[in-house]
């Protein structure tokens, strides 16, 4: 373990993704939703299957046992995609980056219900605390749009929200498949049908890039398999509660480009939300680390006392 270089390779991970969001939505808005999945999934696979070839595991990647798990999260991440990035094409970057971060709170909620996982009193009430958060960072929103849904900021949010929900989704997909498949599978599955979904939107019109607007693109997926390689790499060097308190870093980033090249500065009640609910994802994080711990030490008195029986 080197918690240092995971913790680093996490951070690295999340410029990675600020940087293709960025280029999405940099051009994204004047071309249909399904392209802009396409691109962003199809040319992931250029730096992931040079990854996984440099790892001899280019054959684990494409070997499955669970063909319908990895359509069942591959469609979930799918739909969360495409609520993504039509939120960023409507919202501003620090705005989305901010919703998305319901995902993980969801995934907890989630988990309990379809996977019974065990989540006591604490982590439900630090999820009502993150979700009383968003409940916050959507009222602007709501008055953007008149108090109904007619704002297109108002429609950014929503998609934002059901992005974060489609989200969680996957990740509890990904936690039934990590107890049997490797994570070059997944990832592979994922991008590959990622990419065949955007590609049968083409049905209902797509248009030419410019050779900027391809180029663009291009680099926003390639950003995309990068993040991606390096956010997988960094859970091999640190526990997973040391790692993730730091996907929130990413704010950071989309607040600083946001300003930088778009102008943008969030509302304050986005700002307010977002901080309830990066709290509550940590305590959630915290107290996950703290039962893991406990458990541990537990299983270890049981050796323990079974070897001096």
């Amino acid at each position: 373990m080197n918690a240092l270089l995971g913790i680093s390779l996490k951070i690295i991970s999340t410029l990675a993704f600020t940087a293709m969001s960025t280029l999405i939505k940099l051009v994204g808005a004047g071309y249909p939703t399904g392209q802009v999945v396409f691109f962003r999934s199809f040319f992931a696979l250029v730096p992931l299957l040079i990854w996984l070839a440099s790892r001899n595991e280019l054959i684990d990647a494409v070997r499955t046992t669970r063909f319908f798990g990895h359509l069942r999260r591959s469609l979930a991440g799918s739909l969360a995609m495409f609520c993504g990035f039509t939120a960023l094409a409507l919202l501003p970057l620090p705005d989305a980056t901010a919703i998305g971060y319901a995902t993980p709170l969801m995934t907890t909620a989630l988990a309990a219900l379809v996977l019974k996982e065990v989540v006591r009193v604490y982590r439900w009430s630090a999820l009502g605390v993150g979700f009383i958060g968003m409940l916050i960072m959507m009222i602007p929103y709501f008055k953007a749009g008149g108090g109904g849904l007619s704002g297109g900021q108002a429609v950014g949010a929503m998609f934002g929200l059901l992005g974060a929900f489609c989200g969680a989704v996957a990740s509890v997909e990904i936690r039934r498949l990590a107890q049997i498949e490797k994570t070059g599978a997944i990832v592979f599955y994922f991008s590959s049908t990622a990419a065949l979904f955007g590609a049968l939107t083409a049905v209902f019109g797509w248009r030419m890039p410019s050779l900027h607007d391809g180029a663009i693109l291009v680099l926003a997926g390639i950003a995309g398999g990068v993040g991606q390689i390096l956010l997988t790499s960094s859970y091999r060097f640190a526990p997973a509660s040391v790692i993730a308190p730091f996907d929130y870093t990413s704010l950071i980033w989309a607040l600083a480009v946001g300003f930088v090249v778009f102008a943008d500065v969030p509302e304050p009640l986005v700002l307010v939300g977002a901080a309830l609910v990066i709290l509550a994802g940590l305590f959630v994080i915290w107290r996950e680390r703290r039962l893991g711990l406990e458990d541990r030490r537990r299983r270890e008195r049981e050796a323990g006392a079974h070897r001096q029986t």
